[in-house]
């Protein structure tokens, strides 16, 4: 038997200390931050924010592109996408490129209403974060990019 496996059987699991769950734990208070905030000022849900922010870094954007951004589900993409038509926050137009698909993008309202939310949520990140260096984010952000492509690789 190898040492690792010995470890685990000698070891047992301690959910608190299990990295995985110690990520989820973190990421859900943060977003439950976030949320309260966006939904309060800015009548939005985590999901609608999300599309807002990916469509406002590009010109057009795809469902489909959307989901592989941010790592929503279709449902949840579509859901979030639908409401934001209906605000009058996005424009939907059909993809020449595939007829199945369309291209989303922001409205006059939906580009106004991200100049507002991207501030407060920049205001956001500094006050969760301002416990920290610029070089321990540095290295968060690098830890977290290495356990990204770690999970997409397992």
């Amino acid at each position: 038997m190898s040492n690792a496996t010995t470890s685990r059987m000698t070891n047992p699991l301690v959910l608190d200390r299990f990295l995985p769950y110690r990520l989820s734990i973190t990421s859900n208070l943060v977003s439950e931050r976030v949320a309260r905030i966006y939904e309060s000022l800015f009548a939005l849900t985590i999901p609608e924010w999300r599309l807002i922010a990916v469509i406002a870094e590009v010109e057009a954007i795809t469902q489909a592109e959307i989901g592989e951004r941010t790592r929503m589900d279709k449902v949840t993409v579509s859901r979030a996408a639908i409401a934001l038509v209906e605000r009058g926050l996005l424009a939907r137009a059909p993809n020449p490129g595939d007829k199945r698909s369309h291209h989303l993008s922001l409205t006059a309202a939906g580009r106004d209403l991200y100049a507002s939310v991207a501030p407060k949520a920049l205001e956001l990140e500094s006050t969760i974060f301002s416990r920290f260096t610029q070089q321990e984010l540095d290295g968060f952000v690098t830890m977290l990019r290495r356990i990204d492509a770690a999970a997409l690789e397992a």
